[in-house]
């Protein structure tokens, strides 16, 4: 009797990984746009749908859930499985998100642009596609949690628990800032009105930064750093520890976006205290990270996913000390709308989000496609390089300007006037605007490279073979 061998669903997981790659050029293509916007505002052409107001939610939504969200997808369904040794739940319905969340993305893509939009910050799509959102997410995480159900390792592995709790907690926080009253097909208000609003946006706001941008990629690193560094991590140990601190302590801290504003004292120290306590778990997960590569540290010098991998870590750590610094009231009072609260988003998204799934999708595509590696381990290492010039030049400049921004605006005079005008202090950041256009245009050239990388490592591919699930007594891979 012939016995057939189970094999993992790895055909999503492509999908998934290609538009990781496609989705990551288109967002940091409009990102570019915007900052040669901000130095020359003729480049919108008087053209209603490309202004800065219309393409900046096109292009956060773009980086964050077309990039990130395909990159985190493709990588969890690939985890879940391989530490799982199971298929997948279910084809159809896995077939079903790659598709539902591909619609999701053109139609962001299509509304954003002609204004359509609620005004929410990373949250800005109307009724009709945020239904949509909830139900693609819900069918991922039956997806996700029915894989679980049925896995042969008793043991779950802290990949899928962070995994796990992103999936439910995005649930959640979407589901509940959306709630609207329609008014048309294209038009809603929120079910909440003045500060009470504010405090569910920023409450998702922040923990979509949280969850969708932390939680979900810390699952990436928890299994890809282990795994291209041979080594196990570090200390397993610490790594729940970090993970149970982390998902506790940040659905408190969003307040800290509302500081000086209507809502009550009491809301916004509290935001504070717990993001300082934020810095705990988020170092800790960081050595843990960096740590691993403990007796093979020499790899570094060879490996230039590795570089990706640990240099994420290394911009993981300043951001998670940088942003629970610049939630102190006094601190605040300079950086709150300034270009220094920029420069932190984008250490964030660029440094750690971009660069840890830019580095997995290295390890990932050619495994997908039959290949031991990338074609290119030189296009690898320059996509690197050419990309942490670009990162560190973008966040350097973004920090100057907002520091300068921020004393400019509250310098005054003897008689208790302005010392600068608002156009002046603008007429300061130019040059700094310049720089930040450079840090651009070098992590796009980056992204290029990874196209053509990838491009090649797909068309001299090996014939694509379904991989088998190891019988039951194997090991986790």
């Amino acid at each position: 009797m012939t016995v057939a061998t189970q094999t993992y669903n790895d055909r999503v997981v492509r999908q998934f990984a290609l538009m990781t790659v496609v989705w990551g050029v288109v967002g940091m293509l409009v990102g570019t746009l915007l900052a040669a916007q901000l130095l020359w505002p003729a480049l919108n052409f008087d053209i209603p749908w490309l202004t800065f107001s219309r393409l900046r939610p096109l292009h956060t939504n773009a980086v964050i859930f077309a990039f990130g969200g395909s990159a985190l997808f493709a990588s969890s369904y690939y985890i879940v499985q391989r530490t799982c040794h199971v298929r997948l739940f279910s084809d159809r319905l896995a077939s079903f998100t790659f598709w539902g969340w591909q619609l999701i993305i053109l139609l962001a893509a299509i509304s954003l642009p002609l204004g359509l939009t609620s005004s929410k910050e990373y949250a800005e799509l109307e009724w009709p596609i945020d239904v949509l959102i909830a139900i693609v997410w819900v069918v991922y995480g039956i997806v996700f949690f029915g894989t679980i159900m049925q896995r042969r390792i008793q043991h779950i592995y802290v990949a899928n628990w962070f995994f796990a709790a992103y999936i439910i907690t995005i649930a959640v926080l979407h589901i509940v800032n959306s709630a609207a009253i329609p008014v048309t097909w294209t038009k809603s208000y929120s079910l909440y009105a003045g500060t009470v609003d504010a405090m569910v946006q920023w409450w998702y706001g922040h923990n979509a930064v949280g969850f969708f941008l932390t939680a979900g990629f810390l699952g990436m690193m928890y299994y890809f750093v282990p795994k291209q560094a041979g080594r196990p991590v570090y200390s397993y140990r610490l790594s729940v520890v970090h993970f149970w601190a982390l998902i506790s302590i940040y659905m408190w801290a969003g307040p800290h976006h509302l500081h000086y504003t209507s809502l009550p004292d009491w809301a916004q120290s509290l935001g504070m205290v717990f993001s300082l306590m934020l810095i705990a778990p988020s170092w800790g997960g960081m050595i843990n990270g960096i740590m691993t590569l403990s007796g093979a540290w020499g790899k570094l010098r060879t490996d230039p996913i590795l570089k990706f991998l640990i240099v994420s870590l290394s911009f993981y750590g300043m951001s998670t000390f940088e942003g629970p610094m610049m939630s102190i009231r006094t601190v605040n009072a300079l950086s709150h709308y300034t270009d220094w609260t920029i420069g932190h988003v984008h250490s964030g998204a660029l440094g750690w989000v971009a660069m840890v799934s830019i580095g997995s999708m290295y390890i990932l595509i050619p495994r997908l496609y039959g290949r031991k590696e990338m074609f290119s381990t030189k296009a690898i290492d320059l996509h690197f390089w050419v990309m942490t010039i670009g990162i560190v030049l973008y966040v350097a400049a973004m920090w100057i300007a907002g520091v300068m921004q921020g004393l400019m605006w509250r310098a005054t005079n003897a008689d208790g006037t302005l010392t600068y005008s608002f156009v002046e202090s603008l007429n300061s950041t130019y040059p700094f605007y310049a720089i930040r256009l450079l840090g651009g245009v070098l992590i796009m050239v980056g992204m290029v490279i990874m196209v053509w990388n990838v491009y090649r490592t797909v068309a001299q591919r090996a014939q694509v073979v379904d991989v088998a699930i190891p019988p039951p007594a194997a090991q986790a891979a």
